[in-house]
């Protein structure tokens, strides 16, 4: 059983996630860190760390540090590995979207998978709706796993699922919230579906060096 647990994740799930695991494991220290720097002075060996829906990349050093396996809980589905994966997605169309938890690695999203919870979208789904319907997923399969996680220290096996599909990073998404003038209606329809639903990343035209941004 961890003695020791971190939890890397927002603001927002912490209480909630901290509470959860404090019902499985009441002896354990549970240490909230929220920035990277708060994760670099609570790693130790033997600590347990479980990273939920975090844009924080951890270092190699940090999980070679902790000597056992760390995990990841990912806001998509294996084949949506990457940054916003639920922008991505829905401007692909796609209408199978989900949560994927993995082995942390240095590289991001390439671990082995030890848990997916995938949901069915409907038709045309724009980013917020997906990343809703990923959120929920999320939470889901941190309520099936993180009961062994908090109570047995053998490592989680795989299921045997594979990372597919292209590895999204945040320049590419910040490419395509940038609109041209040429652009054809299909097109716009996709980035509109895809990226811009969100008002803190609006798409925006820049025009003789004046940049325009679309409102909601």
């Amino acid at each position: 059983m961890p003695s020791e647990i971190l939890l890397l994740t927002g603001a927002r799930e912490a209480p909630h996630l901290f509470e959860f695991l404090q019902r499985q494991n009441s002896l354990a220290a549970l240490h909230y860190c929220g920035t990277l720097a708060q994760l670099e002075a609570a790693a130790r060996p033997g600590a347990l760390l479980i990273a939920f829906l975090t844009g924080i990349v951890v270092p190699e050093a940090v999980l070679q540090r902790l000597g056992r396996p760390a995990y990841n809980f990912h806001p998509g589905p294996p084949h949506c590995p990457g940054r916003y994966p639920e922008s991505f997605a829905a401007y692909r169309g796609e209408t199978r979207f989900g949560a994927t938890a993995h082995v942390m690695t240095r590289r991001v999203d390439e671990g082995e998978i030890v848990g997916v919870e995938f949901v069915d979208a409907p038709a045309g789904a724009g980013q917020m709706q997906l990343a809703e319907l990923g959120y929920a997923a999320a939470i889901r399969l941190f309520g099936r796993l993180a009961p062994r996680l908090a109570t047995d220290d053998a490592p989680l096996p795989g299921i045997g699922l594979a990372w597919s599909g292209r590895k999204t990073t945040a320049a590419e998404y910040d490419a395509l919230c940038e609109i041209t003038p040429d652009i054809d209606a299909e097109e716009f329809a996709r980035r509109l579906r895809g990226f811009g639903e969100n008002p803190a990343t609006p798409l925006h035209l820049t025009l003789h060096g004046r940049r325009f941004v679309m409102g909601g």
